[in-house]
């Protein structure tokens, strides 16, 4: 017979609701009795019963996490922080990825939504919000992170996008590049709010974005490497080619860094490359990456906070927006000075 929450309390000599408590990570119960029943329960290879606890609680203890790839390990260590955060109180995460096609993105969340998941967290792929209005009627809580919609009002976690974008190209401007590319995403709200922030901050300085300049992606999460490389060739043809490049996301910064080192050109010096989402191997790679630090991490910790508020609150709370703060991470891809100073030392 499997042993139940019954037969520990019986043999600790306490209540099943202290069991189901210390279980469920509450603290309003004792340090030494959490260590009794934490330990009874390693003696016994107590598992719970989701199934019987769900059939009581109206809850499938799950949560569902639907991001456009995983390859990008940007989602990937934003769904390692949410992981670590749901498992401490007693959730278990479901990962979907929908490439970023927005009929399998709808198809995904519609089954998500029938299996009565008890929260989705979303990085939307899609350019339409009509899925999420499904999800409102259902009560189902939602967050989405690192793209929102317009028209959508939604709990959302990430950063503003336009402040990414001019904060990587004022730091181009600001290393003396004057012929500024930006390797653009995709349709949605980080792309748009990207391509925004670079064309203010060219126009904030006086400073032209010349044609063919913003080169436009096929796919921006799904293969970015290829698509990188890709667009800088083509940038790298033009008559005058950029001697700075701003891209969407690093893994498009680096397909852009082997494009120009593939041309037999010189990183910075010739054309200096900064990305977006600082990715833990940026300063591994054979020219380390500058990049805008999205704090990834911390994306998730917010992230797995607001939706655990939502499922512990008895009333439907308002939404909630919250912004990350970017930062700029500079390396030697755009470290001109260093260059400068290198190149000196030999001579």
């Amino acid at each position: 017979m499997a042993v139940t929450m019954k037969d520990i309390a019986r043999d600790l000599g306490i209540g099943v609701i202290t069991v189901s408590k210390v279980l469920r990570n509450k603290d309003d119960v004792s340090e030494k009795t959490r260590q009794r029943v934490l330990a009874r329960i390693k003696e016994v290879n107590y598992t719970p019963n989701l199934a019987a606890r769900s059939l009581v609680t109206g809850r499938t203890y799950l949560v569902g996490l639907v991001v456009p790839d995983l390859l990008h390990t940007f989602f990937a260590q934003i769904a390692n922080s949410l992981t670590g955060a749901f498992l401490k109180k007693g959730y278990g995460l479901i990962i979907s990825t929908a490439g970023e096609d927005p009929e399998l993105e709808m198809r995904t969340l519609d089954r998500f939504l029938a299996r009565r998941f008890d929260a989705l967290i979303v990085a939307s792929g899609g350019t339409s919000s009509a899925i999420f209005g499904r999800f409102q009627e259902a009560g189902t809580p939602f967050v989405l992170i690192d793209r929102r919609f317009q028209d959508l009002d939604a709990n959302y976690v990430g950063v503003d996008d336009e402040v990414v974008g001019a904060l990587a190209t004022k730091h181009l401007i600001e290393i003396g590049c004057k012929r500024i590319a930006h390797l653009r995403g995709p349709e949605t709200s980080p792309g748009i709010g990207r391509l925004n922030g670079y064309s203010k901050a060219m126009a904030k300085f006086k400073m032209k974005s010349l044609p063919g300049y913003v080169s436009a992606a096929r796919m921006a999460d799904v293969h970015s490497k290829d698509s990188g490389e890709e667009q800088m060739k083509k940038l790298l043809g033009l008559a005058q080619r950029p001697d700075g490049v701003f891209a969407y996301n690093d893994p498009m910064a680096i397909g852009a860094i082997h494009a120009i080192l593939d041309a037999g050109l010189r990183i910075p010096e010739d054309v200096a490359v900064i990305g977006c989402g600082n990715l833990h191997y940026d300063s591994e790679l054979r020219v380390p990456l500058s990049s805008i630090d999205q704090n990834t991490e911390q994306i998730g910790e917010r992230a797995a906070s607001l939706t655990l508020s939502l499922l512990e609150s008895k009333h439907r709370p308002r939404n909630k927006t919250v912004i990350i703060e970017p930062q700029l991470v500079i390396r030697a891809s755009t470290d001109r000075k260093r260059a400068r100073q290198e190149k000196e030392k030999r001579v």
